[in-house]
């Protein structure tokens, strides 16, 4: 039954935002009428990238322009399906660009002259920031400080007032940059920045960087900063697809130090519905917190995904998976906790995750299951589970 339904107004496009309650759950479905809208998202080719991009061609009529510097975490395999779908011929196009690059940046916008901006070109992965700390300075500051000067740029000399009332640029980031908590507590927009790792630092400077562009040029921006993602997709290196890997193939399930370490996990769709939500209702200027509540110690979690194993691809030799935990070396400064307080996403862009943890863990694993060879192809390449981030 449809409870609510009201239109407004985003990149001269009518969006209608349908509620539907049919007594267990609300729906919200969101539909772009027209298809002059074109959304410009950066590290499309990424784990959240991606998804984001699978969900704005199957849920919008928008046109994306996907650009992607193609790093070692940057798999077009991800979009394989879309690039090669008739239906969105007209709407998807991919363009190999490091957002580093001054020329390049400035082509895209006279190119496709976008209405929106959804950055998420990022270096993310704290291991690799300790070994490699200079890549993650390179990309999450300089490349957003030339993102956000060829936006301006842009802004400022090739959009009339309608264009400028209309266009947005949204930065997508991390809680890490709020650092760690004690047993109590959550992390709101209020909250103080504190990173401890060359990651979060550079993430925490772009979120200055975005923040003070808006102040400063007026640049009509809005900042994400979004809890542990996990679902399908996902670079293998991170905790859930490298150990889902390790168990199907017999190799030891790696948890750092005692794996009492504290995350709060959403699932990549919930995530980046309420980046869309944010990009549509959001208030220019501001932050938007989004967590799914789903607090669970790495040991936790590990634990369901092996119990969820033992059911749908128990071992040969039948033993329990958690029996090839194995506790490793704790990365250096790892932060002990990390929880979301997502009350102003809630009530002020009408967004709530989807999923519940178990819903979601056991979709990720049913999907990589079912991919097997997408995860085979990336383990077989230049990464093959090996740890890094302990060299201090």
């Amino acid at each position: 039954m449809i409870v609510n339904l009201k239109p407004f107004q985003f990149c001269e496009v009518t969006i209608f935002v349908r509620l539907y309650d049919d007594a267990h759950c609300i729906g919200l479905f969101i539909m772009f009428h027209e298809i002059n809208s074109t959304i410009l998202v950066t590290g499309g080719a990424g784990f959240i990238g991606s998804n984001l991009i699978r969900l704005l061609l199957l849920e919008t009529q928008a046109t994306i322009i996907n650009i992607d510097k193609l790093t070692y975490a940057g798999n077009l395999d991800s979009l394989k399906d879309i690039a090669e779908n008739p239906e969105y011929k007209n709407r998807y196009k991919f363009e190999r660009v490091d957002i580093c690059n001054q020329l390049e940046i400035k082509q895209i916008f006279e190119k496709y002259r976008p209405q929106a901006i959804l950055n998420l070109a990022a270096e993310s992965h704290v291991d690799r920031s300790i070994d490699s700390p200079a890549s993650f300075i390179e990309t999450n500051i300089l490349g957003v400080f030339n993102l956000l000067e060829q936006t301006r740029f842009f802004f400022n000399n090739s959009l009339n007032d309608s264009e400028k009332a209309k266009f947005r640029f949204l930065h997508v980031s991390t809680d890490e940059v709020f650092g760690s908590l004690g047993e109590n507590g959550y992390f709101d927009e209020n909250t103080s920045y504190k990173p401890n790792s060359p990651y979060s630092a550079s993430k925490a400077a772009s979120d200055h960087l975005v923040r003070a562009w808006h102040h400063t040029y007026g640049i009509p921006t809005l900042i994400t900063n979004c809890s542990n993602n996990y679902g399908p997709y996902q670079f293998p290196e991170k905790l859930i697809p490298l150990n889902l890997f390790n168990a199907l193939n017999n190799k030891p399930i790696r948890i750092y130090g005692n794996g009492e370490n504290v995350r709060d996990w959403i699932y990549v769709e919930d995530h980046c519905r309420g980046i869309l939500h944010a990009l549509l209702k959001g208030e220019i200027g501001e932050s938007y917190n989004i967590g799914s509540n789903n607090e669970k110690t790495n040991l936790e979690l590990i634990k369901l995904m092996c119990a969820y194993l033992d059911q749908i691809s128990p071992r040969d030799d039948q033993k329990p998976h958690e029996t090839a935990i194995a506790f490793v070396t704790d990365r250096p400064g790892h932060d002990q906790r990390y929880a979301i307080d997502s009350t102003k996403a809630c009530k002020e862009l009408n967004w709530k995750p989807r999923e519940t943890l178990d819903s979601g863990l056991k979709k990720t694993i049913d999907w990589y299951l079912k991919n097997s060879e997408w995860l085979e192809r990336i383990m077989s390449g230049e990464y093959n589970g090996e740890r890094i981030g302990i060299k201090v």
